[in-house]
């Protein structure tokens, strides 16, 4: 089941630079202390705690209760199927913060497909694991749901958690993006 975002706080919470980066970093560490986040992300051990408290409040990340130790706070990642209201649907400033959250990850994709260009050739056979593919479909609107939907359903089918992780295997980024043709008359 999806988690629809419509409360304006938990996009602000979710679209903040230093939140995405925590985001990031518990996706690769799989679980973190504020300490550890803070020292990978170059910003103070206060700062991270803050954040992610907010994060928590609103259900992206939790505390690990198990490796609790003393003052010690463990973070994980919640598996939650976030989803925006349709563009419509969005008041002004809901719109203005989603935007925002767009531009960070686009830009975040950017800076990462260039980083993966520059140490391309030192990756042995990740190197050539690149599957790339430009096309079009011509669907309904209905048909673009359905379409999305399952390209998550096979998503999921391969999410792990780290310990659910087989030797061997590497954190492969991917990214969907459907819209109209915007030179197609309607």
């Amino acid at each position: 089941m999806a988690d629809r975002i419509s409360d304006l706080a938990m996009a602000k919470a979710l679209a903040n630079p230093v939140r995405q980066r925590i985001l990031r970093e518990l996706e690769i560490l799989g679980e973190a202390t504020s300490t550890v986040l803070a020292e990978r992300l170059g910003v103070t051990t206060g700062g991270t705690s803050y954040n992610l408290r907010v994060l928590a409040e609103h259900g992206f990340v939790e505390e690990v209760l198990e490796r609790a130790h003393g003052r010690e706070r463990w973070w994980r990642l919640t598996r939650l199927d976030v989803r925006f209201p349709v563009l419509s649907g969005q008041s002004p400033e809901f719109r203005a913060t989603i935007e925002q959250l767009n531009q960070l990850w686009l830009a975040e994709d950017l800076e990462t497909f260039a980083r993966f260009q520059e140490v391309r050739s030192r990756l042995g056979g990740w190197g050539d694991a690149m599957p790339y593919s430009r096309g079009s479909v011509r669907l309904t609107l209905e048909e673009l749901a359905e379409f999305f939907e399952e390209y998550l359903a096979l998503l999921k089918r391969y999410q792990r958690t780290p310990d659910e992780t087989p030797d061997g295997a590497r954190t492969v980024l991917t990214r969907f993006i459907a819209f109209p043709d915007p030179e197609e008359a309607t």
